[in-house]
This record gives C-alpha cells, sequence and structure tokens, in this order.
C-alpha cells in the first residue's frame, strides 16, 4: 500500500479563512481574497504571525470543505500520515491535535506527525499546499490550491483546487 503524506494547514484547515476572520474582527480590514493572491501569508496579513500564536488560533480553524469526506476515503485506500510542520509555534502541537481527534476521528494517533521539516518524512505522495515542501519530496506530488500558490506553474506537481478534485486525482 502506498504512503500518502497529508498537510494540515492549508489543506485540511483553513488558516487563511481564520486570518480573515481575525483581521476583520480586530482591524476591520475585510479582504477581497483576490487581493491576496501570489502573497505568502506573513505579506498578506500584516499581523499574520503574531495570530497564528495565539492560544486556540489553531485549535479552532475552520475546515476546508470536502476534507472530512475526502480523508475518509483516503484513509480507506492508502497508508495515510497526516503531517504538519507543528514544532515553530508553542501551541500549536497540542491544539493540532485536538482538532485533528475532534474533526477526524478515524485518524488514530499513530498516523499523525509533527514536526519541524517534512523533508525528513518520507513516503510515496505528498499533498501540500506549500512548494517548499513540495519542492524537496521525490514521490509524486499535489499542490493544493491557496491564494499564496494559486500562480505557481510547475510541470512537476499536480494541482488540486478543492477535495472533490484530490478524490479524483488520487
Amino acid at each position: 500500500m502506498k504512503t500518502l503524506l497529508v498537510d494540515m494547514d492549508g489543506v485540511l484547515a483553513d488558516v487563511y479563512a481564520q486570518l480573515l476572520k481575525i483581521e476583520y474582527e480586530e482591524k476591520g480590514i475585510k479582504h477581497k481574497i483576490e487581493s491576496l493572491y501570489g502573497k505568502m501569508e506573513s505579506e498578506a496579513f500584516e499581523d499574520g504571525y503574531a495570530y497564528v500564536h495565539r492560544p486556540r488560533f489553531f485549535q479552532t480553524a475552520p475546515l476546508i470543505p470536502g476534507c472530512v469526506q475526502g480523508l475518509r476515503y483516503l484513509n480507506d485506500k492508502y497508508n495515510l500520515l497526516i503531517v504538519s510542520s507543528a514544532t515553530e509555534f508553542p501551541n500549536s502541537p497540542t491544539e493540532k491535535l485536538k482538532w485533528m481527534h475532534k474533526h477526524f476521528p478515524f485518524i488514530n494517533w499513530k498516523q499523525i506527525v509533527l514536526c519541524g521539516r517534512k523533508d525528513v518524512i518520507k513516503g510515496d505522495i505528498m499533498l501540500d499546499d506549500h512548494p517548499k515542501n513540495l519542492n524537496y519530496f521525490e514521490g509524486r506530488k499535489i499542490i493544493f490550491t491557496q491564494p499564496h500558490n494559486i500562480y505557481i506553474q510547475n510541470p512537476s506537481y499536480e494541482r488540486a483546487n478543492n477535495w472533490e478534485e484530490v478524490m479524483n486525482i488520487l
């Protein structure tokens, strides 16, 4: 059975929606999603780095539509590992585990890998929204569309714009 590595932030957890919500609630700034195209989160949200350091940021992030059904489907088809660069943010590991257990009770603790760098994790297929994680990966690469990567065209990537497309690809 092939090993599929699935990223959390930007693939399962809608980090952009979380950042947009905080930015609006605290600053009254309502971004049009198109204005964020091609910008990394740190460029799109002036205080984004501070936001992600807040307690409950990761624990309360909304789901990306279709990801629960998609992950359930993939869990039956692959040796599925959820891989997240979580150690940069002090609250992140605990919050991400709580978030996973709440939304994906069918994923067991052995399938969740929280790390500092994804290049140490091996698999056959990687689904991620950040090219920095896909670039080193030697297997099949699927980039999940987010505002920051919308303009990226790399012939070594397959693109999935949503979870329906992920399931069709895989």
